[in-house]
């Protein structure tokens, strides 16, 4: 990135002794659009007026301190990124500037100009990088949303047993993934792989989807081979590197017997893991062409059985407690009255 691209960055700088907000604007000017400010509520003034990718605070201030300054600016405004300059190196307000400002770094007075240059640099990258995340997660959400939504709709199209089927795997599995507390970016991803994780089964005859015996051994190998279409129809299309990964592994077994490649543990990526549950579980609520759907109840029972042979036990864990969850269990209950004919479709 050169100093032309960097300049159309903003950063506002904060301080209330002038040599010092003078000294950080000379360092920055020439590679960033820098506003000055010599007071936190004027900073605050100045960030309702316009957007800014960084800011950069002293923390001994009048008015209110560095940390209160930045955590306002991580309230209202969480993408820009938050540097905190202080000659106090105290360990507590490096905890309260982590824990209430979520700072990206701190930098201790006096400050030599090339290093500051430098974290801020790297601050700015940072911010393009989370940038990029979000704009991926919007793109792959856009793109669902037109061909792909299409092809999902098809496939519920072909086997009405399954309709709605991806929806109802994406809710339980999305549910699995905020009760771990994992990250925006991880469960978007997530949402997104669960909504594809069997877009494969397009390219599986009606004949074989409908079909009301028991399956021979070569026509269970023929519905397996749905995971490799999925990789072939999804692989090609940009940015959906990580989302096919999820979707190629997700009949993986903890213990090593799945497929496709009989991979085991944690070399399973936990993606695809929350979703082996979810669709265990959807699977055996749902009503198929050559059995009856199981309760909810007789559902959980068999997943927790599979606990350290298909499931990962952490998971199956997890899962057994969101399951006493209010809002899952009602979604859960709408299906089986949808199947029973005495609900509307989930």
């Amino acid at each position: 990135m050169d100093n032309d691209e960097k300049a159309k960055y903003k950063i506002l700088i904060v301080d209330d002794e002038e040599d010092n907000l003078s000294l950080l604007y000379r360092t920055l000017r020439r590679k960033y659009d820098v506003t000055k400010c010599l007071s936190p509520l004027e900073a605050i003034e100045k960030l309702k007026e316009n957007e800014y990718e960084l800011v950069i605070s002293d923390h001994k201030m009048p008015e209110m301190n560095g940390v209160e300054l930045l955590k306002y600016v991580y309230d209202n405004y969480p993408s820009t990124m938050r540097i905190l300059l202080t000659a106090f190196s105290e360990v507590s307000l490096l905890i309260d500037a982590i824990n209430y400002a979520n700072i990206y770094r701190y930098i201790k007075k006096p400050f030599d100009p090339d290093e500051l240059v430098m974290i801020v640099d790297g601050a700015i990258e940072y911010y393009l990088l989370k940038k990029d995340n979000e704009s991926l997660i919007k793109d792959l959400n856009e793109l669902f949303s037109g061909t792909i939504r299409a092809i999902v709709e098809a496939l519920d199209a072909k086997d009405s047993f399954t309709a709605g089927r991806s929806k109802r795997v994406t809710f339980y599995s999305v549910k699995i993934a905020e009760d771990l507390g994992l990250n925006e970016d991880a469960i978007g991803q997530i949402e997104i792989a669960g909504l594809l994780h069997d877009i494969g089964m397009i390219g599986i005859s009606d004949d074989l989807l409908l079909k009301v015996e028991a399956l021979s051994p070569e026509e269970l190998d023929e519905i397996k081979k749905h995971v490799t279409y999925s990789v072939k129809i999804l692989d090609d299309i940009k940015h959906l590197k990580e989302i096919v990964r999820i979707i190629k592994y997700h009949h993986e077994h903890w213990n090593g017997g799945g497929y496709p490649e009989g991979i085991s543990g944690e070399d399973i990526p936990l993606a695809s893991r929350i979703i082996a549950i979810a669709d265990a579980f959807d699977g055996m609520t749902s009503n198929r062409a050559y059995r009856a759907a199981k309760t909810p109840e007789e559902a959980l029972d068999i997943i927790k059985g599979l606990s350290g042979k298909q499931f990962d036990p952490m998971l199956v864990e997890k899962f057994e407690v969101l399951f006493k969850n209010e809002d899952f269990r009602k979604y859960t209950n709408e299906h089986i009255l949808v199947q029973a004919g005495t609900g509307e479709s989930l």
